[in-house]
Order: C-alpha cells, then structure tokens, then sequence
C-alpha cells in the first residue's frame, strides 16, 4: 500500500467519525441532552476530512510498469503532454484524473484449445493456403506498449488496443501470409519463412499504432480432417515405397555377395588347378631329369646284373646245360690268392 493509499483511508475514517459525531448530536439534541465538546470535535474532523481527501486525491502511485496519463481541466488540449513516470506524483485535486496503462509486455493468445486464449472456445485462425487447402493456426502475440507514444496510443485507441487492434491485426496478417505458401511449405520447408513474414508485417502494423511487437510464435498447425486423412496415406505410401525400396537394395546386396562368393570360388579353383598344373610340371620335369640320370649310368654289363638279381636275388651260382653260353659271367665268389 502507498501513501497515497495510506491517506485516502485516513480520509475515509476521518469522515466516517465526522459523520458519527453529527448523528451523535443530533440524537442528543432530540433528547434535550447536552452535546457540549461535540461541535468542536466535529468541526475538527471535518477539516481533517477535507484536508486530507484533497491531498489524497491529488496524490498518485506510479507503479514501476506503469506510466500515467494526466487529464486535466486546466490543460489546452485537455491532457498533460507528459506521461507521469513512476513513483508519488501530484495532481490538481477534483480538476486532474490519471489514467494508467501498463508498459510490461503483454500476449495475447488465439488457441483451439479451450483455457488457452483470451477468447473461451475454440480461438485459431482459419486460413486458406496457396493451393486451396484449409488450415487451423495457433499462435501466440507478445507485444507492449511503447512508453514515448503511451499518449498517442490513449488518445486513438485508450483501452481498446487489445480486442481493436491487437487481435485483428494478427489475425489478417497470419492469413495474409499463409495465402503465399503451398500447405507443404508451411508445414515443411518454408514455415520459418513464414513466420518471419508475419512477424516482420506485424511488426510494422504494430510501430503504426504506438506498439511494440516482441515476439510472435506460431504455436501449432491443424488440418481438416479429409486433408489429414490425405497427408496420412501419403506418408503411408511413401514409408511402403521406401521399404520396398530397402528391399529391393538388400535384394542387390545379396546377389553381389553371392556373386562375390562365386567368383571367390572360380577364382580359388582356378588357382588349385594351375597349383596342381604346375606340380605335375615340376614332377614331370623330376621324373625326366631322373630317367636321364639312370639312362646315363646304365651299362649292358649291370642291365644284365640288375636281371639276375630280379630272377632270384638269392641264388649264388646257375647251372647251365653243356654246350650253353653263360648269360654273363658270375660274380668271383673267391678271394684271389697272392702269390
């Protein structure tokens, strides 16, 4: 509570007690009882009354987010031509009144929602898009009062500037904007486009009539239900084509594997078949070195041993029928003397 308060209700006891004095009297009076001391008591708290309901009524608490606008008898133009600003101020008591207007920003919301908006009910803006179809916004404008124009802004709209210019300013530009776009840009790829359009264009409107446009957030988009209906089966269907499409790609991923595999396979035959190639060379090449070898060392004379040897690798002498060659001549079997 501030002094000025604190003086008004002082004011308002002091006329209270003045008034319970007279009544006092004047029941005394009807009763032919003495009302010594009253007269001069009342006459006290009259003045006191007086006094203090016109020093309460010429001061004024300025909150730290409001800001004053004088108007005043005394005035050319019927308003002082400054704002008060906060704190105790004085006016001119019963020729001054002081209309007071907020400078904290303010917003002001249009939802679907029931509770959310200013307005009870269903509050979002229906707006047509580019491309015909119809759309369901919310949003939310916050914004406030600019404290060198608060006297202009009293003077065209004092306190209308909400439903008057606030709401409908916000709810032509949001459609205006939206009337540009397809319904997949606004949903899409476009919507932040979107949004700085209209809060660039609310901006201005704002500036024009002595407003200040914070911030403007575009809260959700609804569609009608066919158009809903319609976005849903076309996910659908792309989801279904992109699944396709994974298997499809899955599908090449294993043939290329399974050819890889095959070709791992021919390849690793193919090198088996020139290993064993090879080593059938290489033993071939052996064997023949080895055949040249024998053939080399080969004489008649150990032919015709080795053949005795393969006939009976144990018999020591052959008796042969008179008249016969020896096959080849026997071994000594005898150690020759030394003469």
């Amino acid at each position: 509570m501030n002094i000025a308060s604190v003086i008004q209700s002082i004011a308002t006891l002091a006329w209270v007690g003045f008034l319970g004095i007279l009544v006092t009297m004047v029941v005394r009076a009807s009763r032919n009882q003495a009302a010594k001391g009253f007269g001069s008591l009342a006459v006290i708290l009259l003045v006191t009354a007086l006094l203090l309901t016109s020093v309460g009524a010429g001061l004024v608490f300025i909150q730290p987010e409001e800001r004053g606008i004088v108007i005043s008898a005394f005035a050319a133009k019927g308003y002082r031509e400054q704002a008060l600003q906060p704190g105790l101020r004085w006016i001119i008591p019963f020729a001054e009144q002081v209309r007071l207007y907020p400078i904290s920003r303010q917003t002001y919301t249009m939802a679907s929602s029931a509770g959310e908006g200013q307005v009870i009910g269903d509050d979002s803006i229906r707006a047509r898009t580019k491309d015909g179809q119809e759309i369901l916004i919310d949003a939310s404008v916050i914004y406030s009062i600019d404290p060198e124009k608060i006297i202009e802004l009293h003077i065209n709209w004092q306190n209308r500037f909400q439903d008057e210019l606030v709401r409908p300013a916000s709810r032509n530009t949001i459609r205006d904007a939206v009337s540009q776009y397809n319904v997949e840009e606004i949903v899409s790829t476009r919507r932040v486009e979107m949004e700085d359009l209209i809060t660039v264009t609310l901006a201005e409107a704002f500036a024009d009539n002595d407003l200040i446009l914070v911030s403007f957030l575009l809260r959700d988009i609804h569609f009608s239900e066919e158009y809903a209906a319609a976005v849903e089966q076309k996910q659908i269907a792309e989801q279904q084509a992109q699944q396709a499409k994974l298997v499809v790609e899955q599908r090449k991923q294993e043939a290329e594997q399974a050819r890889q595999v095959a070709q791992g396979q021919a390849d690793a035959a193919v090198i088996a078949a020139q290993g064993a190639a090879q080593a059938r060379i290489i033993q071939a090449e052996a064997e023949a070195k080895a055949n040249q070898l024998l053939a080399a060392s080969l004489t008649p004379e150990l032919m015709q041993y080795q053949y005795i040897l393969k006939l009976a690798p144990g018999v020591q002498t052959i008796f042969l029928p008179s008249g016969n060659q020896f096959i080849l001549p026997l071994p000594t079997t005898t150690t020759p003397t030394t003469p």
